[in-house]
């Protein structure tokens, strides 16, 4: 099963990670990804010997990186299944006892330059808000300088008459402009290019950064050498939009993320926890156990699965019936995660909690649903290989 470890306190799993059936957390060499040591891969074991592993892969950039990323799991030796969802850059790979290793899975996407770390669903969000500030300003001064240089383009065009100094001083002008912008809005894309050649494949960053690089390159040649021709309004302008483009399909992304998710926004992040004594904690939603009494204030939402010990309740169960009336419940009644209590503060003896209440459930078969192939999209998984 591989190399096992103890997971620190803040190690926190999204529900899609850790069905109700065990939790193993597997310990995973620093090298292969950033952050092991402060949290495990959870992975969960099926009764009839199968595994399944979570993996939130950075570097996800373009549609070829899904065959690049699915290839290098299915290359470990007993792994059955990989798909990766490209909206949420969420890996899922299922192998048997007698064959692969968690951790030699995570250094097969190492290897070829993806970075896994554990699925944690607020991980994505998280993610996507840094890299969308990353885009933005770098389309920021791509925009920028790609506006001024081309006031100087159209001068260059227009002067046919120019006087070679002249012509000499607006090109170098361009050149001061363009380069600096294209060394820092061109990371995005120079990064990634550079982390697909060292992991021996290509993307569709390596020929954007060539365009650009080598448009930039040539232009400076001419500059130098006295040319009439050069490029530099061409590359910034291209790198403008290609910014443009990311951005856009990021911002896309984030707006097509996966229902699932948008249902683990309501479950709760903390709990009350009423002790033997009468004494009140609050404690994480994670850390709550099957047996534990919990208070539930009025306008909070049920933390975990139990029984109704007060005496009625008034909840709004619409994420669970569709009834958006609502619902009046006995002493004990059955409350499930993610219920709304409307009415006076109650009180519940948990029966099931973190991944083993229902709303987890309903979330693990979304994400089966959708990480799941239709004949066409495995047929079109075949063509474009």
């Amino acid at each position: 099963m591989g190399r096992l470890s103890a997971v620190l306190d803040n190690a926190s799993p999204g529900a899609g990670c850790c069905p109700a059936s065990q939790a193993v957390p597997v310990a995973v060499p620093g090298d292969a990804v950033a952050g092991a040591g402060q949290a495990g891969i959870f992975t969960r074991d099926d009764a009839d010997g199968t595994h399944t592993l979570s993996l939130l892969v950075d570097g996800v950039t373009c549609a070829a990186c899904i065959a690049h990323v699915e290839k290098a799991a299915r290359s470990v030796p007993g792994v059955t299944t990989a798909r990766l969802n490209y909206s949420t850059r969420r890996l899922q790979v299922g192998w048997r006892d007698d064959g692969a290793e968690a951790d030699a899975i995570v250094e097969a996407l190492a290897a070829r330059g993806y970075r896994a770390t554990p699925y944690v669903s607020e991980g994505v969000s998280e993610g996507d808000d840094i890299a969308l500030k990353t885009l933005l300003r770098a389309l920021g001064v791509a925009g920028f300088a790609a506006m001024n240089v081309m006031l100087l383009s159209v001068s260059l065009w227009a002067g046919s008459d120019m006087a070679p100094g002249t012509r000499l001083l607006f090109q170098w002008l361009s050149a001061l402009i363009v380069l600096p912008a294209i060394a820092y809005a061109g990371q995005p894309f120079f990064r990634a290019a550079l982390s697909a050649l060292r992991g021996g494949r290509l993307n569709m960053d390596v020929p954007i950064s060539l365009a650009v690089i080598l448009s930039a390159a040539m232009s400076l040649y001419q500059t130098t050498a006295g040319g009439e021709d050069i490029y530099f309004d061409a590359s910034i302008t291209l790198l403008f939009f290609l910014l443009l483009g990311r951005t856009l399909d990021l911002r896309v992304r984030a707006r097509a993320r996966s229902a699932a998710q948008n249902l683990l926004a309501l479950r709760t992040r903390a709990a009350t926890v009423i002790r033997p004594d009468g004494s009140r904690e609050f404690i994480r939603a994670e850390r709550v156990l099957p047996g534990m009494t919990l208070a539930v204030a009025s306008g909070e939402r049920i933390p975990a699965d139990g029984t109704l010990t007060s005496d009625a309740a008034l909840l709004d169960t619409s994420l669970l019936t569709g009834e958006s009336l609502p619902e009046s419940a006995k002493s004990g009644a059955t409350l499930y995660a993610g219920s709304l209590n409307l009415g006076d503060p109650v009180e519940l003896l948990v029966t099931a909690a973190a991944d083993a209440t229902l709303l987890s459930e309903i979330v693990r078969l979304m994400e089966t649903a959708e990480q799941g192939r239709a004949r066409y999209v495995r047929l079109a998984d075949r063509i474009a290989a």
